[in-house]
């Protein structure tokens, strides 16, 4: 399969905003195309592909020796997205040679050093049109950015075989790029993958979110066991047959970044968990744990001040068993057990949250008791006769999260997206009123977002970004924010954390716009000194709230 190929896939891919015929699109493109071609492809969605011999200063570059360094300049401030600027600005030329296979590029790039990078891109370049050059670019640095997540990806490739995801997931964690043996199996050609021994990563079963006008008047309540939803990252501690492992909630192994709670698995299992940094039985914020994750080689003082714990609720094998299939009441009593076998202090048992009827649940949700239940996210609701089953099944399991918190902020700059964004501002960076000693207010940035709102608010904003710029500072766009004149955005986040990063001293957790507040002027926007008693109040475990003091 040449580049062009590829690179018509991901242009259909990104323009087609249904799920149903995403799916279509890649079943058709691993069905038509030959090994390994399509195997790299399938590992350039899914992100499972990296180049660090490139680096975007590389591609940089190479575009300033074939062109003019202020019409580059100009060009990129235009387009806003590197990849697509150098594709469409790079001066066509009669190739030598056809272009290259997804396959030659991957090869040559793997053995290639960083001096010689460089020169293979300017070669790979000139023997492209511009939709292959955009998907060598976009491929090279990874922003594929296409809509296309894992889980679909696996989906697209249990369709091509006729098995269940559930089957890809199994033994996704042991295959690697081009997967020659997964189409293999899938067309009949061999046998299954190794990828069922011991020390494997199992399906995660997933919640769904409540509904509480729908879902509360449907199920009873004593059919279900209630928890906190902690603030963590979900996990799978897998300790079988001498192999430990620590995967994420998509299969991705985190093991060499926690070796602390790697030795605290001394056990013959499988428990299903929250990773968490931990001190004294008690867990830490999020915001500590952040600073441990995607550390492939953590230092000792790391380990020392941030250890790992593991907050277990649910156990899928024990001693050589199989208990996915029990009803979760019975995997609980297991659990417990289980647990306090293995005696460890960096693991530990989520409790259950008990309860009368939806109506105590939900006054335990809205104002938690003091200490660690603060900082949860929410609750989880389990049925007691639930089966522990791979995906998103209704019914079974839900989170019930926490309403987010709200603040009116400042629109301050905007800058373009990515695919079929790429034309539009929809990247927004916003802010509060920050006072200094003698009362002067200034606006200062908070955060940055780049969803919440509908495509109809989408086009307004673009146009409202259009209209107001003051001033231009390469693809970013500063807009007219003063008291007197801007826009308020009405913003929702899920926390917030420290960060010296940041020149308001905070980062919002998951913020995203809830509201465009056309009705207010900047004048009534938020102050930071509300964003610091919000932190301080976190900090402290007190959540009895939702909304800013």
């Amino acid at each position: 399969m040449s580049l062009p190929v590829f690179a018509a896939l991901l242009d259909r891919l990104a323009f087609t905003p249904s799920r149903l015929d995403k799916l279509k699109l890649i079943q058709a493109h691993l069905i038509g195309n030959p090994d390994p071609e399509r195997g790299y492809a399938l590992a350039a969605l899914i992100g499972a592909l990296d180049f660090p011999q490139v680096k975007a200063q590389a591609i940089r570059r190479a575009a300033e020796t074939r062109l003019d360094s202020t019409l580059f300049a100009w060009s990129y401030e235009f387009v806003g997205d590197l990849a697509e600027t150098v594709a469409l600005i790079w001066p066509e030329r009669q190739p030598e040679q056809a272009a290259p296979l997804l396959s030659e590029v991957v090869a040559s790039l793997a053995q290639a050093r960083r001096d010689e990078a460089q020169a293979k891109l300017e070669v790979w370049l000139d023997r492209l049109d511009a939709i292959g050059r955009w998907a060598l670019l976009k491929l090279i640095t990874g922003g594929l950015r296409v809509g296309v997540s894992t889980a679909l990806a696996r989906q697209a490739v249990a369709a091509l075989g006729g098995v269940a995801t559930a089957e890809i997931e199994e033994i996704w964690s042991t295959l690697s790029p081009p997967y020659l043996d997964l189409f293999a199996w899938l067309e009949g050609r061999a046998g299954r993958p190794a990828g069922f021994g011991a020390g494997r990563f199992r399906p995660v079963m997933l919640a769904q979110a409540l509904d509480e006008d729908r879902d509360l008047q449907e199920f009873k309540p004593g059919d279900y066991a209630a928890e906190w939803k902690w603030d963590g990252v979900r996990v799978q501690a897998v300790s079988e047959g001498g192999r430990r492992e620590l995967y994420s909630r998509t299969g991705d192994r985190l093991s060499d970044a926690f070796p602390d709670l790697l030795e605290a698995l001394d056990f013959d299992g499988v428990i299903d968990g929250e990773l968490l940094v931990m001190r004294q039985g008690q867990a830490a914020p999020f915001t500590e744990l952040q600073a441990r994750l995607n550390r492939k080689s953590p230092s000792r003082g790391l380990l020392a001040q941030r250890p790992a714990g593991l907050r277990a609720y649910d156990l899928l094998v024990w001693d050589g068993t199989d208990l996915r299939g029990l009803p979760f009441a019975q995997r609980r009593i297991r659990l417990e057990r289980a647990v306090a076998a293995v005696a460890s202090s960096r693991i530990d048992l989520s409790p259950l949250v008990a309860f009368e009827c939806w109506g105590s649940l939900r006054s335990l949700r809205a104002a938690p008791p003091a200490g660690e239940p603060c900082r949860a996210e929410g609750l989880m609701l389990k049925r007691w006769d639930s089966v522990y089953v791979g995906g998103r099944p209704r019914g079974p399991w839900f989170k019930w999260k926490r309403d987010p918190f709200l603040v009116d902020a400042v629109l301050l700059y905007a800058q373009r997206g990515h695919g079929r964004r790429s034309g539009t501002y929809s990247d927004f960076t916003f802010g509060v009123w920050d006072e200094d000693a003698e009362g002067r207010r200034a606006l200062t940035p908070v955060g940055k977002s780049y969803f919440g709102f509908t495509d109809a608010e989408l086009v307004q904003l673009d146009a409202y970004v259009r209209a107001h710029t003051e001033a231009r500072f390469g693809p970013v766009r500063q807009v007219i924010a003063r008291v007197d004149q801007g826009l308020v955005l009405e913003v929702a986040f899920e926390g917030l954390q420290r960060s010296s990063r940041h020149k308001a001293g905070l980062a919002m957790r998951f913020p995203r716009l809830h509201r465009i507040r056309w009705d207010k002027s900047p004048a009534e926007a938020d102050n930071l000194a509300t964003l610091e008693r919000i932190l301080r109040r976190m900090e402290s475990g007190d959540r009895t709230s939702d909304q800013p003091l």
